[in-house]
Protein backbone atom coordinates (compact mmCIF):
# COMPACT_ATOMS: atom_id res chain seq x y z
CA UNK A 1 0.00 0.00 0.00
CA UNK A 2 1.06 3.56 -0.64
CA UNK A 3 3.18 5.16 2.06
CA UNK A 4 1.41 7.62 4.34
CA UNK A 5 3.21 10.58 2.70
CA UNK A 6 2.20 9.52 -0.78
CA UNK A 7 -1.28 8.55 0.33
CA UNK A 8 -1.93 12.00 1.79
CA UNK A 9 -1.39 13.51 -1.64
CA UNK A 10 -3.64 11.07 -3.50
CA UNK A 11 -6.93 12.77 -2.79
CA UNK A 12 -6.76 16.46 -1.92
CA UNK A 13 -10.25 17.75 -2.67
CA UNK A 14 -13.84 16.68 -3.13
CA UNK A 15 -14.31 17.89 -6.69
CA UNK A 16 -15.67 15.72 -9.47
CA UNK A 17 -12.79 14.70 -11.72
CA UNK A 18 -13.31 15.40 -15.44
CA UNK A 19 -16.90 16.50 -14.87
CA UNK A 20 -18.71 19.49 -16.33
CA UNK A 21 -19.00 22.42 -13.93
CA UNK A 22 -21.94 22.17 -11.57
CA UNK A 23 -24.12 25.23 -11.09
CA UNK A 24 -24.18 26.50 -7.54
CA UNK A 25 -27.60 25.68 -6.14
CA UNK A 26 -27.27 27.13 -2.62
CA UNK A 27 -27.00 30.82 -1.75
CA UNK A 28 -25.54 31.85 1.58
CA UNK A 29 -27.62 34.78 2.79
CA UNK A 30 -26.53 35.40 6.36
CA UNK A 31 -24.14 34.37 9.14
CA UNK A 32 -25.31 34.73 12.74
CA UNK A 33 -23.97 33.68 16.14
CA UNK A 34 -25.94 32.49 19.18
CA UNK A 35 -24.90 30.83 22.45
CA UNK A 36 -26.13 27.35 23.30
CA UNK A 37 -28.62 26.90 26.13
CA UNK A 38 -25.87 25.86 28.57
CA UNK A 39 -23.66 28.77 27.56
CA UNK A 40 -20.72 26.46 26.84
CA UNK A 41 -20.90 26.66 23.04
CA UNK A 42 -21.27 29.37 20.42
CA UNK A 43 -23.16 28.26 17.32
CA UNK A 44 -22.57 29.97 14.00
CA UNK A 45 -25.64 29.58 11.80
CA UNK A 46 -25.02 29.67 8.06
CA UNK A 47 -28.38 30.74 6.62
CA UNK A 48 -28.89 29.13 3.20
CA UNK A 49 -31.58 29.13 0.53
CA UNK A 50 -31.53 25.35 0.14
CA UNK A 51 -30.12 22.22 1.72
CA UNK A 52 -26.32 22.04 1.62
CA UNK A 53 -25.20 18.93 -0.24
CA UNK A 54 -21.53 18.95 0.67
CA UNK A 55 -19.35 20.68 3.20
CA UNK A 56 -16.07 20.11 5.02
CA UNK A 57 -14.51 21.55 8.15
CA UNK A 58 -10.80 21.75 8.90
CA UNK A 59 -9.16 23.10 12.04
CA UNK A 60 -5.49 24.00 12.26
CA UNK A 61 -4.80 25.65 15.60
CA UNK A 62 -6.57 29.00 15.64
CA UNK A 63 -7.74 28.75 12.02
CA UNK A 64 -11.01 26.99 11.14
CA UNK A 65 -12.11 26.69 7.51
CA UNK A 66 -15.64 25.72 6.55
CA UNK A 67 -16.06 24.97 2.84
CA UNK A 68 -19.60 24.82 1.45
CA UNK A 69 -19.61 23.20 -1.98
CA UNK A 70 -22.01 23.99 -4.84
CA UNK A 71 -22.69 27.33 -3.18
CA UNK A 72 -22.28 31.05 -3.74
CA UNK A 73 -22.84 34.23 -1.76
CA UNK A 74 -26.17 36.01 -2.04
CA UNK A 75 -26.14 39.55 -3.46
CA UNK A 76 -26.32 40.99 0.02
CA UNK A 77 -24.95 38.86 2.81
CA UNK A 78 -25.82 39.87 6.36
CA UNK A 79 -22.96 39.31 8.77
CA UNK A 80 -23.51 38.99 12.50
CA UNK A 81 -20.83 39.88 15.02
CA UNK A 82 -18.49 37.07 16.04
CA UNK A 83 -18.67 35.81 19.62
CA UNK A 84 -15.91 34.13 21.66
CA UNK A 85 -14.26 31.71 21.11
CA UNK A 86 -14.62 33.04 17.54
CA UNK A 87 -12.59 36.24 17.32
CA UNK A 88 -13.31 37.15 13.70
CA UNK A 89 -14.31 35.60 10.39
CA UNK A 90 -14.39 36.29 6.66
CA UNK A 91 -16.18 34.85 3.63
CA UNK A 92 -14.57 33.95 0.30
CA UNK A 93 -16.41 32.85 -2.83
CA UNK A 94 -15.23 31.23 -6.05
CA UNK A 95 -14.94 27.94 -7.93
CA UNK A 96 -18.53 27.04 -7.12
CA UNK A 97 -17.94 27.12 -3.38
CA UNK A 98 -17.94 29.45 -0.40
CA UNK A 99 -15.23 29.29 2.25
CA UNK A 100 -15.78 30.75 5.72
CA UNK A 101 -12.55 31.30 7.63
CA UNK A 102 -12.90 31.66 11.38
CA UNK A 103 -10.15 32.97 13.65
CA UNK A 104 -10.71 31.14 16.94
CA UNK A 105 -9.14 30.52 20.32
CA UNK A 106 -6.64 27.67 19.67
CA UNK A 107 -8.17 25.62 22.51
CA UNK A 108 -11.61 25.63 20.86
CA UNK A 109 -13.14 22.56 19.29
CA UNK A 110 -15.43 22.72 16.28
CA UNK A 111 -18.22 20.60 14.86
CA UNK A 112 -20.42 21.25 11.81
CA UNK A 113 -23.84 19.68 11.21
CA UNK A 114 -27.10 20.42 9.36
CA UNK A 115 -29.91 22.05 11.29
CA UNK A 116 -32.79 19.64 11.83
CA UNK A 117 -35.49 22.25 11.43
CA UNK A 118 -34.24 24.23 8.43
CA UNK A 119 -31.84 24.12 5.49
CA UNK A 120 -29.21 26.01 7.49
CA UNK A 121 -25.78 24.69 8.36
CA UNK A 122 -24.59 25.01 11.96
CA UNK A 123 -21.02 25.24 13.26
CA UNK A 124 -20.56 24.76 16.99
CA UNK A 125 -17.47 26.22 18.69
CA UNK A 126 -16.67 25.02 22.20
CA UNK A 127 -13.85 26.55 24.22
CA UNK A 128 -11.36 24.68 26.36
CA UNK A 129 -10.98 21.35 24.53
CA UNK A 130 -8.29 19.79 22.38
CA UNK A 131 -8.10 20.76 18.71
CA UNK A 132 -10.56 18.66 16.78
CA UNK A 133 -8.67 18.07 13.56
CA UNK A 134 -10.61 17.66 10.35
CA UNK A 135 -14.20 16.52 10.30
CA UNK A 136 -16.10 15.98 7.10
CA UNK A 137 -19.77 15.44 6.38
CA UNK A 138 -20.50 15.21 2.69
CA UNK A 139 -23.45 14.23 0.63
CA UNK A 140 -23.23 12.90 -2.92
CA UNK A 141 -22.21 14.55 -6.17
CA UNK A 142 -18.78 15.65 -5.03
CA UNK A 143 -16.09 13.09 -5.88
CA UNK A 144 -12.35 13.47 -6.38
CA UNK A 145 -9.31 15.11 -7.85
CA UNK A 146 -5.83 13.64 -7.51
CA UNK A 147 -2.45 15.32 -7.42
CA UNK A 148 0.91 13.58 -6.99
CA UNK A 149 1.54 9.84 -7.00
CA UNK A 150 4.33 7.22 -6.77
CA UNK A 151 6.88 7.08 -9.58
CA UNK A 152 5.81 4.88 -12.48
CA UNK A 153 8.56 2.34 -11.84
CA UNK A 154 7.11 1.87 -8.40
CA UNK A 155 3.48 1.91 -9.48
CA UNK A 156 2.65 -1.72 -10.20
CA UNK A 157 2.69 -2.83 -6.59
CA UNK A 158 0.23 -0.07 -5.66
CA UNK A 159 -2.40 -1.18 -8.19
CA UNK A 160 -5.89 -1.68 -6.80
CA UNK A 161 -5.67 -5.44 -7.29
CA UNK A 162 -7.32 -6.82 -4.12
CA UNK A 163 -10.71 -5.76 -2.74
CA UNK A 164 -12.01 -7.18 0.54
CA UNK A 165 -15.78 -7.51 0.87
CA UNK A 166 -17.30 -7.87 4.30
CA UNK A 167 -20.90 -8.97 4.78
CA UNK A 168 -21.84 -7.68 8.20
CA UNK A 169 -22.86 -9.95 11.08
CA UNK A 170 -23.44 -13.68 10.47
CA UNK A 171 -24.62 -16.87 12.21
CA UNK A 172 -25.91 -16.02 15.71
CA UNK A 173 -25.42 -12.31 15.06
CA UNK A 174 -28.36 -11.32 12.89
CA UNK A 175 -27.92 -7.57 13.19
CA UNK A 176 -31.22 -5.78 12.73
CA UNK A 177 -34.29 -7.88 11.85
CA UNK A 178 -37.54 -6.54 10.43
CA UNK A 179 -40.14 -7.15 7.73
CA UNK A 180 -39.04 -10.68 6.94
CA UNK A 181 -35.33 -10.05 6.47
CA UNK A 182 -32.19 -9.17 8.42
CA UNK A 183 -28.99 -7.20 8.29
CA UNK A 184 -26.86 -10.33 7.89
CA UNK A 185 -28.96 -11.67 5.00
CA UNK A 186 -29.07 -8.44 3.03
CA UNK A 187 -25.36 -7.80 3.56
CA UNK A 188 -24.34 -11.25 2.32
CA UNK A 189 -26.68 -11.15 -0.68
CA UNK A 190 -25.28 -7.77 -1.79
CA UNK A 191 -21.65 -8.76 -1.17
CA UNK A 192 -21.89 -11.97 -3.21
CA UNK A 193 -23.42 -10.10 -6.14
CA UNK A 194 -20.84 -7.34 -5.86
CA UNK A 195 -17.99 -9.84 -5.77
CA UNK A 196 -19.19 -11.55 -8.93
CA UNK A 197 -19.44 -8.19 -10.72
CA UNK A 198 -15.89 -7.27 -9.73
CA UNK A 199 -14.46 -10.62 -10.81
CA UNK A 200 -16.35 -10.55 -14.09
CA UNK A 201 -15.93 -6.90 -15.07
CA UNK A 202 -12.62 -5.81 -13.52
CA UNK A 203 -9.98 -8.24 -14.83
CA UNK A 204 -6.96 -8.58 -12.58
CA UNK A 205 -8.82 -7.65 -9.41
CA UNK A 206 -8.99 -10.34 -6.75
CA UNK A 207 -11.98 -10.47 -4.40
CA UNK A 208 -11.57 -11.64 -0.81
CA UNK A 209 -14.65 -12.32 1.32
CA UNK A 210 -14.53 -12.12 5.10
CA UNK A 211 -17.46 -14.50 4.92
CA UNK A 212 -19.30 -16.03 1.96
CA UNK A 213 -21.83 -18.01 3.97
CA UNK A 214 -23.73 -17.74 7.26
CA UNK A 215 -20.61 -17.69 9.43
CA UNK A 216 -19.78 -15.51 12.41
CA UNK A 217 -16.48 -13.60 12.15
CA UNK A 218 -15.36 -11.41 15.11
CA UNK A 219 -15.16 -7.75 14.20
CA UNK A 220 -11.37 -7.28 14.53
CA UNK A 221 -10.73 -10.48 12.58
CA UNK A 222 -12.49 -9.01 9.55
CA UNK A 223 -9.88 -6.27 9.28
CA UNK A 224 -7.07 -8.73 9.94
CA UNK A 225 -8.28 -10.89 7.06
CA UNK A 226 -8.12 -7.83 4.84
CA UNK A 227 -4.57 -7.05 5.99
CA UNK A 228 -3.30 -10.62 5.56
CA UNK A 229 -4.69 -10.77 2.05
CA UNK A 230 -3.06 -7.50 1.01
CA UNK A 231 -6.34 -5.66 0.53
CA UNK A 232 -6.28 -2.25 -1.11
CA UNK A 233 -9.93 -1.43 -0.35
CA UNK A 234 -12.27 -2.73 2.38
CA UNK A 235 -16.07 -2.54 1.98
CA UNK A 236 -18.39 -3.64 4.78
CA UNK A 237 -22.05 -3.95 3.76
CA UNK A 238 -25.02 -3.71 6.14
CA UNK A 239 -28.75 -3.08 6.25
CA UNK A 240 -29.90 -0.20 8.41
CA UNK A 241 -32.67 0.07 11.02
CA UNK A 242 -34.42 2.83 12.94
CA UNK A 243 -37.14 3.26 15.50
CA UNK A 244 -38.80 5.60 13.02
CA UNK A 245 -40.15 3.16 10.44
CA UNK A 246 -40.50 5.90 7.85
CA UNK A 247 -36.70 6.39 7.72
CA UNK A 248 -35.20 5.25 4.43
CA UNK A 249 -32.16 5.70 2.21
CA UNK A 250 -28.47 4.84 2.03
CA UNK A 251 -25.52 6.01 4.13
CA UNK A 252 -21.80 5.39 3.81
CA UNK A 253 -19.43 5.77 6.75
CA UNK A 254 -15.69 6.06 7.18
CA UNK A 255 -13.65 5.91 10.35
CA UNK A 256 -13.70 8.75 12.86
CA UNK A 257 -12.60 9.15 16.46
CA UNK A 258 -15.56 11.40 17.15
CA UNK A 259 -18.39 11.12 14.71
CA UNK A 260 -21.66 12.67 13.69
CA UNK A 261 -24.21 12.52 16.55
CA UNK A 262 -26.90 11.59 14.03
CA UNK A 263 -24.88 8.47 13.16
CA UNK A 264 -24.35 7.36 16.76
CA UNK A 265 -27.34 5.02 16.84
CA UNK A 266 -26.04 3.18 13.79
CA UNK A 267 -22.57 2.87 15.34
CA UNK A 268 -23.91 1.50 18.62
CA UNK A 269 -25.98 -1.11 16.82
CA UNK A 270 -23.19 -2.26 14.50
CA UNK A 271 -20.73 -2.42 17.42
CA UNK A 272 -23.20 -4.23 19.71
CA UNK A 273 -21.70 -7.67 19.06
CA UNK A 274 -18.45 -6.60 20.77
CA UNK A 275 -20.01 -7.27 24.15
CA UNK A 276 -21.16 -10.72 23.06
CA UNK A 277 -17.91 -12.04 21.60
CA UNK A 278 -15.80 -14.54 23.49
CA UNK A 279 -12.99 -12.11 24.34
CA UNK A 280 -14.32 -8.55 24.63
CA UNK A 281 -10.96 -7.52 26.16
CA UNK A 282 -9.61 -7.54 22.62
CA UNK A 283 -11.25 -4.14 22.26
CA UNK A 284 -10.19 -2.60 25.54
CA UNK A 285 -7.07 -0.95 24.17
CA UNK A 286 -9.21 1.32 21.98
CA UNK A 287 -10.56 3.09 25.06
CA UNK A 288 -7.20 4.06 26.53
CA UNK A 289 -4.79 6.78 25.49
CA UNK A 290 -2.73 4.45 23.30
CA UNK A 291 -5.85 3.29 21.53
CA UNK A 292 -6.73 6.89 20.68
CA UNK A 293 -3.26 7.42 19.23
CA UNK A 294 -3.53 4.31 17.06
CA UNK A 295 -6.98 5.37 15.87
CA UNK A 296 -5.72 8.85 15.03
CA UNK A 297 -2.88 7.36 12.98
CA UNK A 298 -5.25 5.11 11.06
CA UNK A 299 -7.70 7.94 10.49
CA UNK A 300 -4.98 10.25 9.20
CA UNK A 301 -3.42 7.64 6.91
CA UNK A 302 -6.53 6.52 5.05
CA UNK A 303 -9.16 9.18 5.68
CA UNK A 304 -8.89 10.98 2.35
CA UNK A 305 -9.14 7.84 0.24
CA UNK A 306 -11.96 6.43 2.38
CA UNK A 307 -13.85 9.69 2.02
CA UNK A 308 -13.27 9.74 -1.73
CA UNK A 309 -14.64 6.23 -2.17
CA UNK A 310 -17.58 6.88 0.17
CA UNK A 311 -18.53 9.90 -1.92
CA UNK A 312 -18.54 7.81 -5.07
CA UNK A 313 -20.76 5.17 -3.44
CA UNK A 314 -23.35 7.72 -2.38
CA UNK A 315 -23.19 9.47 -5.75
CA UNK A 316 -24.02 6.16 -7.46
CA UNK A 317 -26.90 5.44 -5.11
CA UNK A 318 -28.34 8.88 -5.83
CA UNK A 319 -27.87 8.39 -9.57
CA UNK A 320 -29.81 5.11 -9.40
CA UNK A 321 -32.81 6.88 -7.86
CA UNK A 322 -32.19 5.91 -4.23
CA UNK A 323 -32.37 8.49 -1.47
CA UNK A 324 -28.82 9.21 -0.30
CA UNK A 325 -28.48 10.30 3.32
CA UNK A 326 -24.86 11.21 2.67
CA UNK A 327 -21.37 10.33 3.83
CA UNK A 328 -20.62 10.36 7.55
CA UNK A 329 -17.85 9.60 10.01
CA UNK A 330 -18.26 7.22 12.91
CA UNK A 331 -16.20 4.97 15.16
CA UNK A 332 -17.02 1.50 13.79
CA UNK A 333 -15.07 -1.41 15.25
CA UNK A 334 -14.99 -3.23 11.93
CA UNK A 335 -13.12 -0.35 10.24
CA UNK A 336 -10.42 0.07 12.87
CA UNK A 337 -8.25 -2.93 12.05
CA UNK A 338 -8.34 -2.62 8.26
CA UNK A 339 -5.05 -0.97 7.24
CA UNK A 340 -6.38 0.40 3.98
CA UNK A 341 -9.14 2.71 2.76
CA UNK A 342 -12.28 1.32 4.37
CA UNK A 343 -15.98 2.15 4.40
CA UNK A 344 -19.16 0.76 5.90
CA UNK A 345 -22.19 0.97 3.59
CA UNK A 346 -25.73 0.95 4.97
CA UNK A 347 -27.74 -0.01 1.89
CA UNK A 348 -31.20 0.84 3.23
CA UNK A 349 -33.59 0.54 6.16
CA UNK A 350 -35.21 -2.85 6.58
CA UNK A 351 -37.43 -1.28 9.26
CA UNK A 352 -39.08 0.62 6.40
CA UNK A 353 -41.51 -1.85 4.86
CA UNK A 354 -41.15 -0.55 1.32
CA UNK A 355 -37.36 -0.45 1.43
CA UNK A 356 -37.25 -3.91 3.04
CA UNK A 357 -39.28 -5.33 0.15
CA UNK A 358 -36.85 -3.70 -2.27
CA UNK A 359 -33.85 -5.17 -0.47
CA UNK A 360 -35.44 -8.62 -0.43
CA UNK A 361 -36.02 -8.56 -4.18
CA UNK A 362 -33.58 -9.74 -6.84
CA UNK A 363 -33.94 -6.39 -8.57
CA UNK A 364 -33.19 -4.42 -5.43
CA UNK A 365 -30.18 -6.53 -4.51
CA UNK A 366 -28.79 -6.39 -8.04
CA UNK A 367 -29.22 -2.62 -8.29
CA UNK A 368 -27.65 -2.10 -4.88
CA UNK A 369 -24.62 -4.20 -5.77
CA UNK A 370 -24.37 -2.43 -9.14
CA UNK A 371 -24.25 0.99 -7.49
CA UNK A 372 -21.38 -0.06 -5.23
CA UNK A 373 -19.63 -1.72 -8.16
CA UNK A 374 -19.84 1.46 -10.23
CA UNK A 375 -18.16 3.31 -7.37
CA UNK A 376 -15.42 0.65 -7.18
CA UNK A 377 -14.83 0.89 -10.93
CA UNK A 378 -14.59 4.69 -10.88
CA UNK A 379 -12.41 4.73 -7.77
CA UNK A 380 -10.03 2.20 -9.32
CA UNK A 381 -9.74 4.26 -12.49
CA UNK A 382 -9.02 7.51 -10.63
CA UNK A 383 -6.71 5.82 -8.15
CA UNK A 384 -4.60 4.11 -10.81
CA UNK A 385 -4.57 7.17 -13.05
CA UNK A 386 -2.52 8.83 -10.33
CA UNK A 387 0.06 6.03 -10.48
CA UNK A 388 1.03 6.78 -14.07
Amino acid sequence: MVSSIRRTALVTAVVLAAAAPVRADVDIERVSFTPSADGQTIVARIHTTDRVRAYSVDQDGDDVSLVVYEAELADRVRRGDAQAPVESYRLEAGDNRVTLRFDVDPSATVRAYPDRDSDDLLVAFSAGGPASGQMVSIEPQAPIVRTSAPASADAERWLLDTIVLDAGHGDRDWGARANGTSDKEVGLAVVLRLGRMIERELPGVRVVYTRDDDTFIPLPERGRIANREGGKLFISVHANAARNTSAYGTETFFLALRGDPSAREVMLRENRIVGEEMDPELYDNHADEGGDILQAMALSAYREESLAFALLVEREFAASGRRSRGVKQENFEVLRTASMPAVLVEVGFITNREEAEYLKSERGLDQTARSIFNAVRDYKEIYERGLQ
